[in-house]
């Protein structure tokens, strides 16, 4: 699994794996115990994962969640030592800790919480991700 294979969608908690596409949207099922399949279509607001990117103060403006992601694995492995429950000067503390560069006037303890949420979740149903990203970045080094 990638992160392209994994989305988001507005007013909706968790993340879905993008299943099948339909004639008028995409069928997804929730990325937790439960399994719950749906269908997306042009009323959903669905975001991929590997098309969302955090603000930072850098001259590019903005790197990718994938990068942030695999930061987080080399740093903090299972534990990231920080739940979404925490208080924001905590969860800010923490993403400034893997991303001393991220903007703090546009990205809000919110978006903390969903980074946070968002690696448990992949971290717990599919690891792989985060281990492919680590195998493909050494690969590239290594020639």
């Amino acid at each position: 699994m990638t992160l392209a294979e994994l989305a988001t969608i507005s007013g909706k908690g968790g993340l879905y794996k993008v299943l099948a596409p339909t004639k008028s949207g995409v069928i997804l099922e929730s990325l937790d115990e439960t399994k719950t399949k749906l269908v997306a279509n042009a009323n959903h607001r669905l975001s991929l994962l590997n098309e969302i990117s955090i603000y930072t103060t850098t001259k590019e403006g903005t790197v990718a969640l994938e990068g942030v992601l695999k930061k987080i694995h080399t740093e903090y492995g299972a534990d990231p030592g920080v739940d979404n429950n925490a208080d924001g000067t905590e969860l800010k503390a923490f993403l400034k800790s893997v991303l001393p560069e991220f903007d703090e006037s546009r990205v809000y303890v919110s978006d903390i919480k969903k980074l946070i949420k968002w690696y448990e979740l992949i971290q717990k149903f599919a690891p792989e991700i985060l281990t492919a990203t680590e195998t493909s970045t050494e690969e590239k080094a290594a020639s």
